[in-house]
């Protein structure tokens, strides 16, 4: 079968490597264009770009499918058009080309979770379990029929990088299953069933710890926004990133946001109990051991996280 593989982050690679190892023919790549990386803002190729480079596979770059891209991909002819992460909306024009249509990996157990940020919207919200699916690409935001599923329990310590790594790499396989399973002609799509629930991207203020929540929620949302956008609090005014942080619920009695020693340990109040550094990033400076910011403070007493 012809596929034409829609893809852009490092989490849609190991399914475009699925599918070339299971034999399909690759035809093209569908990526966003070239961006700025990292502080010196080099323009760089998407991890999807550069992995199709490498495998001599047609790249088409476009931020958007439209009518140009939309004869590219006519041009290609693909007989299914694999989708992981793309970052785009494909229009009725284009989803019409393929004879088996677009089939999307998503990182979620719809209709739960249907968005952009699926896995950290579930760590957020304290879920025991995730997965993914794929599924007939419709219009509508992630509502076409499911044509196969797997699941995933998500660990206490799990941040939303490790689990969608994990699940990158698990789909891949369930991606590659389920273009097998339509060449063959023995998919079977079915409606989405369950309680709808949405996944909006997360942004630099869905990284922002609230220290009147209850120490659990916070590191829900430490661990959710983990590496992407990153958990932060104010310092004196100042932004300062964290990595996630550990429940210590032996340890009462600190007012919310203020820091303080506990044995070699740096803690925060919280809404319930403490919480335990990890690691931090003040303003201006590299990430460090908790340990060692709080042993450059002239008094713990004095810091309190806004």
């Amino acid at each position: 079968m012809r596929v034409l593989f829609a893809g852009t982050p490092s989490v849609a690679v190991p399914s475009l490597d699925a599918l070339v190892d299971a034999g399909f023919e690759v035809a093209a790549v569908l990526t966003r264009p070239d961006a700025p990386v990292g502080r010196k803002r080099t323009v760089t190729p998407s991890p999807v770009a550069a992995r199709a480079a490498e495998l001599g596979i047609d790249i088409i770059h476009a931020a958007r499918v439209d009518k140009d891209v939309t004869a590219r991909i006519a041009e290609v002819g693909p007989d299914a058009a694999a989708i992981v992460a793309y970052g785009g909306l494909i229009p009725r024009a284009a989803l019409d080309i393929p004879r088996h249509g677009w089939i999307n990996l998503h990182f979620s157990l719809l209709p739960a979770w249907r968005g952009a940020a699926p896995v950290q919207r579930s760590v957020i919200a304290g879920d025991d379990i995730t997965g993914a699916v794929t599924f007939l690409l419709e219009e509508g935001l992630d509502t076409g029929p499911v044509l196969g599923t797997l699941t995933e329990a998500i660990r206490p310590d799990d941040t939303s990088g490790l689990l969608l790594e994990r699940l990158s790499h698990s789909g891949a396989v369930l991606l590659a299953q389920t273009l097998s399973a339509v060449d063959a002609g023995k998919a079977s799509p079915l409606p989405q069933q369950g309680e709808v629930s949405l996944a909006p991207k997360l942004t630099i203020d869905d990284g922002r710890l609230d220290w009147h929540q209850p120490a659990l929620a916070i590191g829900r949302r430490a661990r959710g926004v983990t590496p992407e956008p990153g958990a932060w609090t104010t310092v004196n005014g100042q932004r300062a990133k964290l990595e996630p942080v550990l429940l210590r619920p032996e340890v009462q009695d600190i007012p919310p946001g203020h820091v303080a020693m506990n044995g070699k340990s740096v803690v925060v109040g919280t809404g319930s109990h403490a919480v335990e550094l990890t690691r931090i990033q003040p303003a201006g400076k590299k990430m460090m051991n908790a340990a060692d910011w709080a042993r450059g403070q002239a008094s713990l007493e004095s810091v309190v996280f806004e």
